[in-house]
Parts: C-alpha cells; sequence; structure tokens
C-alpha cells in the first residue's frame, strides 16, 4: 500500500467510523474506485484504533468515571446501583455477542462478506430501516433506563456491523431508538459499547499486518492516526448534530451510494470482488516474472544436469520429458485466454492480478505460503493445481 493510499483510507476511515454509513464498507468502495486492492479486514481493524481513541478523548470524563465506580463497586455494595457501575457491566455484556460472532464467523469476514454487491445491498436495506425507525419510534428514554436486556439489544444489534455495508454506529442506533432511547443517548451508548470490540478486534490483528495483508505497518500506522484526528473532529460534530437532526440525510446518502456500487458493478466498470482478501504484492510480482523465466529456461532446465542430456542428445528424447509437463499444465487457459501460473494451475487475469477458477466461474483467493486457494463463496479452502 502506497503512502497516498493509507492518507485517503485513513481519511476514509475517520469521516465515516461514527456516521451510520459504514465505514468497512466505504474502505472497500473507495478501493474499488480508485482500482486499488482491498486494504483487508486487518487494516481495517486496526484502523479502527485510531478512531476508538478519539471516543476515549473526546468521552474522557465518561469513561473515567465508568472505569473508577464500576473498578470500587466491585468492594463497594453502595455504588452498585450508581450508572456508572451499571453502565460497566452492560458495556461488558453487550460486547459479548461481536466477540463471539466475530471469532466464529472470521474467515467470512475476510471473504465473503467483503463483496461490493452484499456491502451496497446492506447500504440500501439497513439505510432504509434507520430511516424507518429514526422516524417512527418514540424516543424518550436515557441512559438511566438502560438494563441488562436493553444492553444486550444493544450489543447484538451492535454485532452486525461484522458484514460491511451495515455500519457499526448505524446498527447500534438502530438498535437503541426501537428501544425508545433519544438518538443522543443512543449514540453516546453506541461509542462506549465499540471500545471493548474494536480494541480487542485491532489488537488481534495485529498479527495480521505486514504479513499476508495488502497493507504493510507504514500504511497501517499513517491510516491510523489520520483516522483518529479526523474521527475526533467527526464525532464531536455528530453529537451537536443529531441533537437537533434527524438521521436521514445519512439514510439518502446510503441508498444513494448502493445503487451506485451496484449499477457500477452490473456495468462491469468495478470487479465486485476485485482485491478480496489479502492481496500479497511480493509474491505477485514474483509469479509475474517466475512465469517468462520458465517458458525461457524451460528447455534448458529440464536438463539441467548436464549429463542427462549428453547421455540423450537426439530430439526424440526431450519431446516425451517437455509433452506430457505442458499437457498437464497448460500455458494458456481456452476459456479466458489467459496465461496459467505454472506454479499455482490457474489462469491470472492480466488486468486485476486476480487468479480465476473456471470450474467455479469467479475469482479466488490464493495464499502462496500455503499453496492453497479460497472458494470466495463457501469460505473452503482447497488445491487448485491439476492432480496428476
Amino acid at each position: 500500500m502506497s503512502i497516498f493510499e493509507a492518507i485517503i483510507l485513513g481519511l476514509v476511515q475517520g469521516l465515516t467510523e461514527f456516521l451510520p454509513i459504514s465505514s468497512s464498507g466505504h474502505l472497500r468502495v473507495v478501493s474499488a474506485f480508485f482500482g486499488w486492492p482491498d486494504p483487508g479486514a486487518a487494516f481495517t481493524a486496526v484502523s479502527q484504533l485510531g478512531t476508538e481513541l478519539a471516543v476515549l478523548i473526546y468521552f474522557r470524563e465518561r469513561v473515567w468515571a465508568i472505569l473508577s465506580t464500576w473498578f470500587r463497586s466491585l468492594v463497594n455494595r453502595d455504588l452498585r446501583g450508581d450508572i456508572n457501575a451499571r453502565m460497566g457491566w452492560y458495556v461488558i455484556l453487550g460486547s459479548v455477542p461481536i466477540v463471539v460472532l466475530g471469532l466464529l464467523l472470521e474467515e467470512q469476514i475476510d471473504s465473503v462478506f467483503r463483496d461490493l454487491r452484499l456491502i451496497a445491498l446492506n447500504l440500501i436495506v439497513f439505510g432504509v430501516i434507520l430511516g424507518v425507525v429514526d422516524r417512527y419510534t418514540r424516543k424518550y428514554r436515557s441512559l438511566e433506563d438502560l438494563n441488562v436486556p436493553r444492553g444486550l439489544t444493544f450489543g447484538l444489534f451492535q454485532a452486525l456491523a461484522l458484514i460491511p455495508g451495515v455500519s457499526r454506529s448505524g446498527g447500534t442506533l438502530t438498535g437503541g431508538m426501537l428501544l425508545n432511547f433519544q438518538r443522543k443517548d443512543a449514540a453516546e451508548y453506541a461509542f462506549l459499547l465499540a471500545l471493548p470490540a474494536v480494541f480487542g478486534a485491532g489488537l488481534y490483528k495485529l498479527t495480521d499486518i505486514g504479513s499476508a495483508e495488502y497493507a504493510g505497518w507504514g500504511a497501517t500506522i499513517l491510516g491510523t492516526v489520520i483516522a483518529g484526528v479526523v474521527g475526533f473532529v467527526v464525532i464531536a460534530w455528530l453529537m451537536r448534530f443529531i441533537s437537533t437532526h434527524s438521521f436521514m440525510p445519512f439514510v439518502y446518502y446510503r441508498i444513494a451510494l448502493g445503487i451506485l456500487v451496484l449499477a457500477l458493478v452490473s456495468w462491469d466498470v468495478i470487479d465486485p470482488q476485485g482485491g478480496a482478501g489479502a492481496q500479497p504484492a511480493e509474491s505477485e510480482i514474483v509469479s509475474e516474472e517466475r512465469g517468462p523465466q520458465e517458458e525461457d529456461q524451460e528447455p534448458g532446465s529440464a536438463s539441467d544436469p548436464s549429463p542427462e542430456p549428453s547421455a540423450a542428445p537426439s530430439g526424440p528424447s526431450e519431446a516425451p520429458s517437455g509433452g506430457p509437463s505442458d499437457e498437464a499444465v497448460p500455458t494458456v487457459d481456452p476459456v479466458t485466454g489467459w496465461e496459467i501460473d505454472p506454479e499455482v494451475g490457474l489462469p491470472r487475469n492480466p488486468d486485476t492480478g486476480l487468479y480465476y477458477d473456471p470450474d467455479l466461474g469467479m475469482d479466488v483467493d490464493y495464499d502462496f505460503s500455503t499453496g492453497m486457494a479460497t472458494n470466495p463463496i463457501t469460505g473452503e479452502t482447497y488445491d487448485p493445481t491439476p492432480a496428476g
């Protein structure tokens, strides 16, 4: 990932994290618009550490009151009825659904859920739901009215954010307004509720940065810092905005963006799975270089041990040795006309750099460290090299 990409994606993350329009969905869409590879689930998770630091700074007095009162309530029974002590338990309880589902659906989150068609549909469908709920629900409850069932319900709606295009804040705010909470109170609890989940996911995904992920450490750190600075400005603005305005402007934006993405996909302007998954740039370069070299070296490299060619100087003996391998792994796929990578066993799109499985009829992810491809629909891994 270049510095320019990191700056743009950091700005996108900071601008969209707290608005109910899906930051993870925007990272995918913006990357597709620019023709960049998917920045990856790890970059998305780690860059959110910056925006959650903005939450800590903006709500620092509230966070300190919750932490200090909650810890003291563990030994002081008189404090257990305090809203700050109770809020500590509600945040813990509300974080359980997204943690459990995040671990269970990790593979799908990294692959299938990042399809642009699914993201576009989520932008539209959950945008409409947000608009209907915002318009027709009564909003009279405050954070003092939180209890265990309501805190868990908030958490279940937050878990919807595991699917890009839903929006963490949008999903949680929708759940809060369904429970008749005021917009500002629902937003405050939504942002506090996100702290454990986002910090946990970001720290968990740190180990993926710099390995098979497209974004390296330098780009990720830069994007995270930019996201944090921009996010602080956005959260301060949003808390004032929703005190006197509805969420309808965001609803209209979500629907318009979702329709635009679906149109561009249907017109083949952008690939719905383009860049999905890890894109190891180094491996792609190696595979690109390896193909032509092997074509040039095939006659010589097949007879690299010098005694064998001298022992069999006749032409007919060399033809059988090269013939079977050419038939087993043809150099050009007859369906797409693309050159087949002899190491991977799949044709490679020269425009996007993605591997295509003719049997599945779609692009697939390929892991050079394991030699396995991943079906983007089922999430199953398999060996793509032809048998025999």
